[in-house]
């Protein structure tokens, strides 16, 4: 099928809730896609964040295929050994105790948000009121939406679910506010991704640590996007010497197969969700689970962290060179390999986008007009100069 057809059978049938760039996607390897018309690019959104290995990492792909051979699904009425290896290597990784598998990201929010507010009921505070951030994203189910603090992506859906209050990101006193005897949970991205890629400041986060345990308030971390190597440690978190009560991941968890969680410490999980409290059909199915396991494998046995660390140190070396040669450029912010260059009136990141894809670069937009690098993790020097060499025609031309 040419790429014409494809564009018109999407449209024609597929419900138009993207604006989509006008390729179509036909395959990948390493850094690198192709389109339908084999024209190559280099792949820095990397999906939004989800292919942290790239395209046919070596093992990944025969650790699926091994487990298609076996079996796909069985229900969560019985155990199945990925679930058991997956299961395992995430706790271990975030120093947590228990895990609830997803289909996504969105997912894993919603599960949070129950597990935190069975929390408080198991303490005899019912009704428990949750504090997220402004400018904040956690997903589009009504659930994740309630907690997501922008207005745009709320107002066409209310009413959404109550007892949520927001507070300013990386304000530790606009936080102390909305705590009140009826608060169960503080959730916060610990890099904002779609807000714009801003990172929590360490006192504010420490802070908030605090707090949380002096009051017996849970701390939830979405690190859906920020996780799994990406800011050049397994977990964002563990930039700030503190411990979350729950986290939720994603994307990167599976490196392309569809998958969640969110884990629990011990103390959470004793008071928090039981039998019968909640469920997923296709959650922690042995092939999602398999993709998990394999990837845990794979961080641990080729150190892909530091590896984001050493490339992330480099593409923030690039992205400053960048900056001071294009007074458009407004500020360059974020962690490892999860950055942002902020751009002023002048140069609009959704063209800057735009016009890299015609030069062969994929690259994505976060906040009202920031420039969001999410690479794969295993990006070289090479590819790094690459790409900031296309940004800098982007940016001279427009």
């Amino acid at each position: 099928m040419n790429t014409e057809q494809i564009k018109r059978d999407t449209e024609e049938c597929v419900l138009h809730t993207y604006n989509r760039f006008p390729i179509a996607i036909d395959r990948g390897e390493g850094v690198r896609v192709w389109d339908t018309d084999g024209k190559e690019y280099l792949d820095f959104m990397a999906g939004i964040a989800v292919y942290a290995l790239g395209y046919h990492y070596p093992g990944y792909d025969e650790a699926l295929i091994s487990q298609l051979k076996k079996t796909i699904h069985t229900s969560n009425l019985y155990y199945h050994e990925p679930l058991a290896k997956a299961a395992k290597a995430l706790c271990r990784s975030a120093g947590l105790s228990k895990a609830f598998f997803t289909n996504s990201g969105a997912e894993a929010i919603e599960g949070a948000v129950k597990a935190a507010r069975k929390y408080a009921f198991s303490k005899g505070r019912p009704g428990g009121e949750i504090i997220a951030m402004h400018s904040s994203f956690h997903g589009r189910t009504a659930g994740a939406l309630s907690v997501t603090g922008n207005e745009h992506y709320q107002e066409a859906f209310r009413p959404l679910l109550g007892g949520v209050r927001f507070a300013a990101f990386n304000d530790y006193e606009s936080v102390v506010s909305q705590v009140t005897d009826r608060t169960c949970a503080i959730l916060l991205e610990t890099v904002q991704g779609e807000g714009g890629i801003y990172p929590a400041e360490p006192e504010f986060l420490r802070k908030i640590s605090e707090l949380c345990r002096e009051k017996d308030i849970l701390l939830i971390l979405d690190e859906i996007q920020c996780g799994m190597g990406r800011t050049g440690k397994m977990w964002a978190f563990q930039h700030y010497g503190i411990q979350p009560d729950i986290l939720t991941c994603a994307k990167a968890l599976g490196c392309g197969i569809p998958v969640g969680a969110f884990v629990l410490n011990e103390k959470t999980a004793e008071y928090s969700l039981a039998a019968g409290d909640h469920g997923s059909t296709y959650g922690g199915n042995p092939l999602a689970c398999a993709a998990a396991a394999c990837v845990f494998e794979i961080f641990d046995r080729d150190d892909i962290s530091e590896k984001a660390a050493e490339a992330g140190a480099y593409l923030a070396e690039k992205l400053d060179g960048l900056a001071a040669r294009h007074s458009c450029i407004t500020a360059h912010r974020g962690l490892g390999l999860m950055r942002g260059l902020e751009l002023d009136e002048s140069a609009g990141a959704g063209a800057a986008a735009a016009l890299a894809l015609k030069k062969g670069l994929l690259i994505i937009t976060a906040g009202s007009n920031v420039l969001r690098f999410v690479p794969p993790l295993i990006v070289s020097r090479d590819d790094i100069d690459q790409a900031v060499a296309i940004l800098d025609e982007v940016l001279d031309e427009i």
